[in-house]
């Protein structure tokens, strides 16, 4: 299993609109549109488009300073503990367009495990909503894409996983269910609380986790 960070294990939509508010209003824009805009995807993406003449390195150093020092009400969301619990550590790797620094502040703030394969923004060249992170993520793990399932919330993770050849399962965290769909979510649930894990079982002669989805 792949898993986003933000919007799928930990609530840090509070924290995340408050730092590209503040970005957006100091710059002149228009902050509901950039906030949109940034979710699921590389502040860099965003800096990019929005700066194109910009100093995107020291504006990206700027964001990112901006979400490490703002952690208030970063917690884990349903379900999200219980489920990493009971996956099998080599089994499951956090792919989130994060940078590490704040990717690991903020597992930490929300007081989950430690993946063995964590793949941020610092590790690949495209990120989200091309299908490097996710295929970074399987080959990491040492599956085939198509033998993974991804958990996102955002359009562009989905199409990230998508691209991938995963399968999705989006959670309704921070994106209406109609836009889940039509970005081409297989399965969409309230929150990881709907995905339960039964016993392990052998298939074609391998280890195969099966999922129990609900909601």
């Amino acid at each position: 299993m792949l898993f986003d960070l933000d919007g799928v294990l930990i609530d840090s939509t509070p924290a995340v609109e408050r730092v590209w508010r503040q970005w957006a209003i100091e710059r002149g824009f228009e902050s509901e549109e950039v906030i949109r805009r940034a979710h699921g995807r590389p502040s860099i993406t965003t800096v990019r488009e929005y700066l194109p003449n910009g100093d995107h390195m020291t504006e990206n150093r700027i964001i990112e300073q901006l979400e490490i020092d703002d952690l208030e009400g970063v917690v884990p969301l349903p379900g999200a503990a219980e489920l990493l619990g009971a996956l099998p550590p080599e089994r499951w790797a956090i792919v989130t367009s994060c940078t590490r620094p704040l990717a690991e502040v903020r597992l930490r703030a929300a007081g989950l495990p430690r993946p063995l394969q964590f793949i941020t923004s610092s590790d690949v060249k495209n990120g989200k909503p091309a299908p490097e992170p996710y295929l970074t993520g399987a080959k990491m793990l040492g599956f085939a894409p198509e033998d993974c399932v991804v958990v996102e919330d955002a359009p562009a993770g989905i199409t990230s996983g998508k691209a991938a050849c995963a399968r999705v399962i989006a959670v309704r965290t921070t994106t209406p269910e109609g836009e889940l769909f039509c970005v081409g979510a297989d399965w969409v649930l309230e929150n990881a609380s709907g995905i339960r894990l039964d016993a392990p079982k052998i298939q074609n002669g391998k280890l195969a986790l099966l999922l129990e989805l609900n909601g």
